[in-house]
């Protein structure tokens, strides 16, 4: 199987696949430089926290001071919500700019990869370090993209998750039941 690979926001063509690759996005319903910035900012559990954060000068920065927060400045649940996040946060980067959306279509079946030279456990998370990770962000790029060809084609995604599975049309929401 035909691996690509990435790793830095400005490698040529696939560096657009970095949470660190500076294009704006608009996720729940407020403008972030990066798709990294729209994913650490549900990190914080107070306004203050998400505030010093998203001053940080460059995502790289950013990334490593939400890496480093205190256990108690983190939001409630984090490590069970994490993903969901940042699979909301790829969905937006990639539908709102057309030629990346293009350029991760593109890439047909094969394996997308984060490829970190640092070995630690952030980078074995979302990526692989030397083979060895999770490679989650991968993983949900190519959940994407394989949405984005249904979408486009009008078809279902054939993936482990969707298989043999009937599709349940979502419940309205009572939204004065939830407190704001």
């Amino acid at each position: 199987m035909e691996e690509i690979k990435f790793y830095r926001a400005n490698e040529k063509p696939f560096g657009v696949f970095s949470n660190l690759y500076r294009r704006p996005i608009i996720f729940e319903g407020m403008e972030y430089p990066t798709s990294e910035h729209a994913y650490q900012a549900g990190k914080a559990r107070k306004d203050s926290v998400r505030e010093w954060l998203m001053a940080a000068p460059t995502p790289s920065l950013l990334a490593m001071a939400a890496h480093g927060l205190y256990v108690w400045d983190v939001a409630p649940h984090w490590s069970k919500t994490k993903f969901d996040r940042m699979r909301g946060v790829l969905r937006a980067k990639f539908s709102q700019h057309r030629d990346m959306k293009e350029l991760l279509l593109s890439t047909g079946n094969a394996r997308l990869v984060e490829v970190a030279k640092v070995d630690n456990s952030v980078n074995r998370l979302w990526g692989e370090v030397n083979g060895v990770g999770k490679n989650m962000l991968g993983k949900l790029l190519m959940e994407l993209r394989d949405e984005l060809r249904s979408e486009q084609d009008g078809t279902r995604p054939e993936t482990k998750a969707h298989r043999g599975k009937k599709k349940i049309a979502p419940k309205k929401l009572d939204v004065e039941a939830f407190p704001t």
